[in-house]
């Protein structure tokens, strides 16, 4: 069953949505992803939570944040990611809560390892093999003695397969659909109180249950 359009409803189906969209479609045409665009959304997604859910709200979004910014900060430590990526998670993680950004970590990075076997794949039978593994190693061909050279930005933007940001917004439009009926995710459903069972009236102790018959 599908919650009630109210305010807040539309406030996050719109901003989530423009956010992920904006996000994929920058990421496809120049291959990053500019702090002019998470930045502000960081900034909108904390007066979001604390505009509609208050103290509930901000707990939330601490909790979206150390996931979606937290996890891949340390895959950009370690040169498995990029910085764009990581704001791009941090940002949608004080709108989406802990829970769902975990789920939606989780759907963005199946759907990045099997977008990234198919074009691979794909590059391989129309390209070669050893031409698809030229283009995609990090050093590329190395000529007998030559040493490794360090890769620049540009090479290494050259060298995705795709970009992380098309991933994180299908990603996110399933997982918010998925879990939609239970928005605002932060607030705590109310519980059922038990419906007491009507009991027929007491009757007062030495009353006769029926009035005794006249001769």
């Amino acid at each position: 069953m599908l919650p009630e359009m109210s305010v807040q409803l539309i406030v996050f189906l719109i901003c989530v949505g423009a956010y992920t969209l904006a996000a994929a479609i920058w990421d496809i045409r120049v291959k990053r992803i500019p702090n002019k665009l998470t930045l502000p959304v960081f900034g909108a997604g904390l007066v979001y939570q604390v505009a509609f859910n208050q103290v509930d709200g901000l707990l939330a979004a601490a909790a979206g944040f150390a996931a979606g910014f937290g996890l891949l900060f340390v895959l950009w430590m370690i040169g498995s990611g990029g910085g764009g990526d990581v704001k791009l998670m941090g940002a949608l993680g004080v709108w989406l809560g802990g829970k769902l950004t975990l789920m939606v970590l989780v759907g963005s990075t199946l759907m990045a390892a099997i977008g990234t076997f198919c074009v691979i794949v794909y590059k391989a039978l129309t390209h070669g093999v050893w031409a698809s593994k030229d283009h995609y190693m990090a050093t590329g061909k190395l000529k007998k003695g030559e040493k490794p050279k360090k890769e620049t930005l540009d090479q290494k933007q050259k060298r995705r397969t795709m970009g992380y940001a098309v991933p994180v917004a299908l990603a996110t439009w399933l997982v918010v659909a998925w879990q939609i009926p239970k928005f605002p995710w932060m607030t705590a459903e109310p519980e059922q109180q038990p419906v007491a069972a009507a009991s027929a009236p007491a009757e007062s102790p030495g009353s006769p249950s029926e009035a005794p018959g006249t001769n």
